[in-house]
């Protein structure tokens, strides 16, 4: 039995990985890399075919976006019981890849991701290091994803984001990276929320705030190209938060372009904040986008928290 399981998603990218994945292929095996591969046809399969790869291989691999990975890394958590998992690498070729920018050397504020031809060299090294996860409960959490727990690698938000995250998936199929997220964000523009949560971080007394979007990190950057939070470090066991009060439109349109370039942290209506657990509670129901992926759409109680050190990623 080859020691690594290739999981690629024909669809991540808007079609990029179809496209490619006869070179992804190839450059796996010149690599040296002993595998087999399997491509998805629904959601939530790469999940299970994480959760059962520990029993056969010592390695997954997601070939895809940051949606792919998200569920990788759901069903690796999983099979783990939130212990260590087995080692993943990731060939990014999705929208955003917004995790694999952490990954060493990081990739510096406002640059693309490495291409997918350097992580396939990642990966053939064999050297990893161990990433934080977070870990998310909630109320009226999506049937299909089950009971329990939910874990996310880069980040989780609620409010404009998640929102946009929602109106992502109604784009037209031929803008792909930034400008479907762009259009993604003016589509969103239109009628967009406005929070009034609670928040607790650790023991600290809870808080009340009005809120346009709210975001916890474990990464520096989500949507393509928004550094949200330019300092997090993802082995660090912290959360970074990036909590935002109620703003107009106007003011969502200036901070864009320092959102982009992760300059925005000195404004006086952005708080950051780093935690270990966080606790929201909402009398609103709550989209939750977490890595992409959208689990939650009524929620009103979700609870947080940093697992230090236990995803094992190539480097």
């Amino acid at each position: 039995m080859p020691p690594t399981l290739v999981i690629y998603n024909p669809v991540a990218g808007r079609g990029r990985v179809q496209a490619q994945w006869p070179l992804v292929e190839e450059a796996l095996r010149q690599a040296g890399l002993e595998f087999d591969a399997v491509a998805t046809h629904a959601p939530l399969e790469a999940m299970k075919l994480a959760t059962e790869a520990p029993q056969k291989y010592s390695a997954v691999v997601s070939v895809g976006g940051d949606g792919t990975t998200h569920e990788i890394v759901n069903g690796l958590m999983r099979a783990s019981d939130e212990a260590e998992t087995i080692a993943t690498g990731i060939v990014p070729l999705g929208n955003g890849d917004d995790f694999v920018k952490i990954i060493p050397p990081e990739t510096p504020i406002g640059s693309r991701p490495p291409d997918w031809r350097v992580a396939v060299q990642k990966i053939a090294r064999g050297q990893t290091m161990l990433f934080d996860v977070g870990r998310i409960v909630g109320d009226y959490c999506r049937p299909d994803l089950g009971s329990g727990p939910h874990y996310f690698v880069n980040s989780m938000d609620i409010g404009f984001g998640a929102q946009a995250a929602q109106s992502f998936t109604s784009i037209p199929k031929y803008l792909k990276g930034m400008s479907a997220y762009l259009a993604a964000i003016f589509k969103t523009m239109i009628d967009y929320p406005d929070l009034h949560v609670r928040l607790q971080l650790d023991d600290q007394p809870p808080f009340d705030q009005r809120t346009t979007m709210t975001v916890v990190m474990n990464g520096r950057c989500f949507a393509n190209g928004f550094w949200v939070c330019p300092d997090a470090r993802a082995d660090d066991g912290l959360f970074d938060l990036m909590v935002s009060e109620n703003v107009g439109r106007l003011t969502i349109l200036r901070l864009l372009p320092k959102l982009m370039k992760g300059t925005h942290i000195d404004e006086p209506i952005v708080h950051m904040h780093q935690a270990r657990r966080v606790v929201i509670d909402s009398h609103q129901p709550l989209i939750v986008e977490t890595d992409g992926e959208i689990p939650y759409l009524e929620a009103q109680h979700l609870e947080l928290e940093i697992l230090h050190k236990r995803l094992r990623v190539f480097v």
